[in-house]
């Protein structure tokens, strides 16, 4: 899914481009649209990745995974794991995904998640909060911040030490 994604960008509406050895051209085009479209493009594999490893890796029942935005993408969450679809009775987790090479998770992320939680129907300040960075990702349950936002500190159990990249 993810190389058709990439030629409906990239390829296909540059085939002339191509058909005229302008591949330089195209090229240029990749690397500068690259990071905003792999971003965009690794959040189904994600919610994918955690659906399959809902019962090892998310709060109890959780059997969706999936985003919530609204008209005007405020809030725009990533992650949602409910448990049902299309409505859900019970949200279980809400996070996103920071799929950047060079800007860590840190606490400005984690500020925008809490308040994107609070503006999501069904989670309340209880419900847990997940971020998936290109490294690794971690429940954030009862943390705490030690030496700056690029280093938490987890009291109680972290989770798996799961990669993505």
């Amino acid at each position: 899914m993810a190389g058709w994604r990439f030629w409906l960008a990239f390829v296909g509406p540059r085939i002339p481009l191509i058909e005229r050895g302008r591949g330089d051209r195209v090229l240029a085009a990749i690397r500068e649209r690259w990071t905003s479209w792999r971003g965009r493009a690794i959040e189904p594999v994600v919610r994918e990745a955690l659906w399959r490893l809902a019962d090892e890796v998310l709060p109890g029942g959780t059997d969706v995974v999936g985003g919530y935005w609204t008209r005007n993408n405020d809030p725009e969450i990533d992650l949602v794991g409910a448990d049902r679809k299309p409505v859900a009775k019970r949200v279980t987790v809400v996070g996103f995904i920071k799929w950047l090479e060079h800007k860590p998770f840190d606490a400005r992320d984690l500020a925008r998640v809490v308040v994107h939680r609070s503006q999501l129907p069904g989670a309340d300040e209880d419900t847990p909060l997940l971020a998936v960075a290109r490294g690794a990702w971690h429940l954030l349950m009862r943390r705490r911040w030690l030496n700056g936002p690029s280093s938490v500190a987890w009291q109680g159990e972290a989770l798996c030490p799961w990669y993505l990249s």
